[in-house]
């Protein structure tokens, strides 16, 4: 009898740790990411009622989530929804903050909506700068849960592009260049003739500041960490124009957006540098919508506004050049 009540409590703790396991942030010799896996314990000695509870509770959570899943407007991002709402419930049973890395706007506003239904869960998006596009969520009771700065952090990458203006690509290359895993850095705010302003994770700033190269392209350049309310930042440039095409085929829709030809399109999306709400596109005829972000590298974005039928059964597109 001893021995039955020592080994359901044990069990129960064993239970509850291996749901609430938290991810763990690690580094090999190519990447700094993260990742974490949800660990289960096949439990087959008969449980107390304490302990049933608990499986009853982790089962709940399960059907909640895949009822909250079948919300989510934007298939594509599923996945990391998902992963978000788990960090949520985790979140909740630990009455803790729990804090995502930084996520795309299509991710970050579908997690948004969901976390909404939440009951005793509050959300707060941060990206560094009030038109961020790439935050972090921040996840916790609403009494625990405050705006907290420190989890994007500045830095200003500084050189001559007088003569020779990087793009945000050369930027990013940059960092990317040394390990950093794209899901670590936020917006790259570029400042023209002086260089750019970039958001990332704390814990990564200073091995940023010691493996950053000091070149950008050919520029030499030197980065310094900064506060947020430095940031300069506006809002970016747009020239819209109207297109008439016989469908709304990413092809279609893109040539014509970025001036390209249909073919070196079609080319550029085999290669795997086309992007629509910044997933990669590997189907020439994906449908384009309204409110779609179509990126090409090399070339920029470009966002669907209003489309209207034609008297011709053709495709009237607003498209919206960022410049």
């Amino acid at each position: 009898m001893a021995a039955t009540s020592f080994i359901a409590p044990l069990l129960l703790r064993r239970a509850v740790r291996a749901y609430v396991h938290p991810h763990s942030f690690y580094i090999n010799n190519s990447k700094l990411s993260y990742r974490g896996t949800l660990r289960s314990l096949p439990l087959t000695t008969p449980l107390s009622s304490s302990a049933s509870a608990i499986c009853s509770l982790v089962q709940a959570i399960k059907g909640d989530v895949d009822v909250l899943l079948k919300g989510v407007g934007d298939k594509s991002a599923i996945e990391d929804v998902k992963q978000i709402l788990e960090m949520a419930k985790r979140a909740q049973l630990r009455r803790e903050v729990l804090h995502t890395d930084f996520l795309t706007p299509p991710v970050l506003k579908e997690s948004m909506l969901v976390l909404e239904k939440l009951t005793d869960i509050k959300a707060v998006a941060q990206g560094g700068y009030p038109q961020a596009e790439r935050c972090r969520i921040s996840i916790g009771h609403s009494e625990a849960l405050t705006t907290n700065s420190d989890i994007v952090v500045a830095l200003n990458i500084t050189g001559n592009f007088g003569f020779q203006p990087c793009s945000h690509g050369d930027f990013l290359g940059a960092i990317l260049g040394t390990g950093i895993a794209r899901e670590k850095l936020g917006d790259i705010i570029l400042q023209g003739e002086k260089g750019a302003q970039i958001l990332i994770v704390p814990e990564l700033v200073d091995f940023l500041l010691s493996s950053l190269d000091k070149v950008v392209g050919n520029v030499p350049v030197s980065c310094k960490k900064m506060p947020l309310l430095a940031l300069e930042y506006e809002p970016p440039r747009t020239k819209s124009f109207k297109t008439v095409e016989a469908s709304l085929r990413v092809d279609a829709i893109a040539s014509a957006g970025f001036k390209i030809s249909r073919s070196k399109l079609v080319d550029l999306i085999s290669k795997g540098d086309v992007r629509v709400n910044w997933a990669t596109v590997t189907k020439n005829g994906t449908t384009l919508k309204t409110g779609d972000i179509v990126s090409v590298s090399g070339q920029g974005r470009l966002k669907i506004g209003d489309i209207n039928s034609t008297k011709k059964g053709k495709f009237a597109v607003e498209l919206i050049r960022y410049l």
